[in-house]
Parts: structure tokens; C-alpha cells; sequence
């Protein structure tokens, strides 16, 4: 087993009061090893080195906890959770989360099943599309957080996650240094899809680079045509 740095990051998140004990440690090392294993045989990061994995992947999702106040027992879905970032992260860290992991491609959520069974974590794996999962009942309008982690398009995403969150919840989204302009040219989509206050984070850090956290207010239910099929939010962004 390949022991990642996970210690680096301690004193950085400790900042913003996120502390680890040496169960939630051991998780994330265990999360790490699992990733790299998998990823020999399916593409599920780019990312490989020990030290970018514990920044890039951990550190990153972490941050999350910085700019978002989570009450006890959330409700959040992790929106094309991928390789798990950030929901995995964000439930190794906090296991009172009521987690929904969702994602289009199954081959993904079997390696997630994997790391929950591995680690003794519960979540919900759902094998849909996004707008597939956006209109289901059981879905729809039922969380706290949506969030997602570099998927699309501030525009396109705003389609794809603003229907799971409930009126007063808010969807989250990890970007890059594009985030604010993104922000800004999916006013429209966010007014439309149910959205009000939209807030930016812009910030630099030495190990990262450029990161945005946009976080959108839902006060209105979103109008029951949304999210329309994917090849028309592609084609005719809102």
C-alpha cells in the first residue's frame, strides 16, 4: 500500500477548523490507493502522483468546508461524481452527510461501491444521467446541496444540478479561475432554473492555481420542463 502525504495538508485545513482523526486519515490513504489501483485499468484521473492526489483531489474537495456552511445531516448530491470528487471526500470528512453519488457511466459507480464497502460508509450510488436524475421524483427538488466538480459550463451545469436542490438550498460549484465569468453569463440559465443570489469566491493557492466557488440560492421551484435532454442543453444553452 502506498502511503500518501496526507499529513501536508493538516495544518492547511486545520485553518478552517476541518480536523482529521486518524480513522478519517487512514480513510483518504485507503480512498488514494483504491483510486490508483483502479485507474490502471479505467480512466478515472488524470492526477496519479501521491502529492498531487492529496492536494488536487483531497485538498481541493476540502476546501469545500472553507466557503460552505453544512448543517448536521445535509442532503447532498455529488452531480457526474466521477472518480468520487468531491462527494467521497466530503463524506470521509463528514459521515453525517446524507450522500447521493450520481453518475452516468456504471463502470465508475462500481469502483465507488468498492471504496464505500472498503471503508464501512454509506452513500446512494445512482446509475443516471444527470437530466435523466433531475427529473425523477424521487430525485427532484429533494437536497440541500447540489454540487459538482469541473463537469461543464457554469450555463450547461446550472441546467443539470439546480433541479435536484430543494427551495433554499443551494448548488455549489468547484471551478477553476473561470468561474466569476461563468457566473456571469449564466445569470440567465440560474434566473430561469429557479435560482436568485449567486456568490463567487475567487482565490489563489501555490499548490492549485486559479479556484472559483460559485454558490447559487434556489428560492423558486424550478419549472417542470427543466432540465430538457442533454443534446438541447448543449445546443441551445439557456
Amino acid at each position: 500500500m502506498i502511503d500518501f502525504p496526507i499529513s501536508n495538508i493538516l495544518p492547511e485545513i486545520e485553518k478552517f477548523g476541518v480536523r482529521l482523526s486518524e480513522r478519517q486519515i487512514q480513510n483518504l490513504n485507503t480512498y488514494a490507493n483504491l483510486l490508483t489501483r483502479w485507474n490502471e485499468k479505467m480512466n478515472l484521473t488524470a492526477i496519479t502522483e501521491p502529492i498531487e492526489v492529496v492536494w488536487k483531489h483531497f485538498f481541493d474537495c476540502i476546501l469545500f468546508f472553507k466557503y460552505v456552511d453544512v448543517p448536521q445531516n445535509a442532503k447532498i448530491i455529488d452531480v457526474g461524481t466521477g472518480a468520487g470528487f468531491p462527494g467521497m471526500v466530503l463524506k470521509i470528512v463528514r459521515e453525517d452527510i446524507d450522500l447521493t453519488l450520481l453518475d452516468g457511466l456504471n463502470k465508475r459507480l462500481v469502483f465507488l461501491k468498492e471504496v464505500l464497502d472498503t471503508l464501512g460508509l454509506s452513500a446512494n450510488v445512482v446509475h443516471l444521467r444527470a437530466e435523466e436524475g433531475g427529473r425523477k421524483p424521487e430525485l427532484r427538488e429533494k437536497y440541500d446541496f447540489a454540487v459538482a466538480r469541473a463537469v461543464a459550463n457554469m450555463n450547461l451545469l446550472s441546467e443539470y444540478c439546480i433541479p435536484y436542490v430543494k427551495k433554499g438550498g443551494s448548488f455549489v460549484a468547484l471551478k477553476g479561475p473561470s468561474g466569476k465569468e461563468e457566473a456571469e453569463n449564466a445569470k440567465k440559465a440560474i434566473s430561469i432554473l429557479g435560482g436568485a443570489e449567486t456568490f463567487v469566491i475567487d482565490f489563489t493557492h501555490e499548490m492549485l492555481g486559479g479556484r472559483s466557488v460559485v454558490k447559487v440560492i434556489k428560492k423558486t421551484e424550478t419549472p417542470p420542463k427543466y432540465p430538457r435532454p442533454s443534446a438541447k442543453i448543449s445546443k441551445q444553452p439557456l
